[in-house]
């Protein structure tokens, strides 16, 4: 619950731009030259700060490299601090698909072959976010990951304004259209995988995920106390190997598994060498395993 409201209150402050939704127009102020580190659409009506990606597209195709070098160096240092922890508590996307996997349908986990498609990502981070801007294909013309992949894109501006000014809808053409299969695909697969678009699609996951290995944030088991019952792993419903693999690239510190963990052998580390009692009352019943 302590995630969930987390989730709540950052979806809220990162698009608290009441006026926005009133007027029907972005927020165009002083606060749209810095980015929030999680995926959220500039456009947005509510929207007061810039998506990261779209800041690095447009530093590329502009030519800002201060741009450029002070919004990757701050997502690495903020990957670098918590890794996907990033993705798990503060995207709002993220938190979309979360509530709509929560609809009652049948469940879907993919197999081994399936989960291949998790490096389909990193593909989109170097072609759309990084090489196609960079080579400036004018048939492609800008920010191409935000201008042909990315459903939050619809999702937060295009659906939002349109239903503020009707009449933007007059000017919907074969782009938009794709934009809103992209979106219906997206909706549809998260009421039955969990986090589809984080796992597959997603630059920005792409990169705290490259980095949740080496971020100060980290998972530890108390392997001589694990009875691997099974039950860390039963909860991770990005069936993640937790036993094995605690630190996965593709795990975003939900914590689910800690409430599978029979054992109370799970634990944070923060930093190097410094641990954190998330689950102090169990673990404290815990002979071997002290935090």
């Amino acid at each position: 619950m302590k995630r969930r409201f987390v989730q709540t209150i950052t979806m809220v402050l990162i698009n608290g731009h009441i006026a926005g939704f009133l007027s029907g127009t972005a927020y165009n102020g002083p606060l749209k030259r810095i980015c929030v580190p999680v995926l959220n659409c500039t456009y947005c009506p509510g929207a007061f700060s810039s998506c990261p990606l779209g800041l690095i597209q447009s530093s590329i195709i502009f030519g800002n490299y201060l741009l450029l070098v002070v919004t990757s160096g701050l997502l690495l240092i903020l990957g670098g601090l918590l890794g996907r922890f990033l993705c798990g508590w503060l995207c709002p996307f993220g938190f979309v698909q979360e509530l709509l996997y929560k609809i009652p349908l049948p469940k879907y986990r993919p197999g081994r072959a399936l989960k291949k498609l998790i490096y389909l990502k990193y593909v989109v981070l170097v072609l759309f976010v990084i090489l196609f801007p960079a080579l400036g294909l004018t048939y492609l013309n800008g920010s191409t990951f935000c201008k042909y992949l990315c459903p939050v894109e619809t999702l937060e501006s295009y659906l939002p304004l349109m239903a503020l000014q009707p009449s933007l809808m007059t000017t919907a053409g074969a782009l938009f259209q794709w934009k809103m299969v992209l979106l219906v695909v997206a909706v549809l697969l998260a009421m039955i995988i969990f986090r589809p678009f984080c796992r597959f699609i997603c630059p920005l996951g792409a990169v705290y995920a490259l980095l949740n290995r080496l971020s100060l944030l980290k998972f530890d088991i108390n392997r001589d106390n694990c009875k691997k019952c099974g039950g860390c792993q039963e909860q991770c419903e990005l069936g993640i190997d937790v036993y094995n693999n605690p630190n996965s690239p593709e795990c975003v510190r939900c914590m689910q598994c800690f409430g599978g963990c029979r054992d109370g052998v799970l634990g944070v580390r923060a930093g190097i060498g410094v641990k954190t009692p998330w689950l102090k009352k169990k673990l404290d019943r815990d002979k071997g395993f002290k935090l």
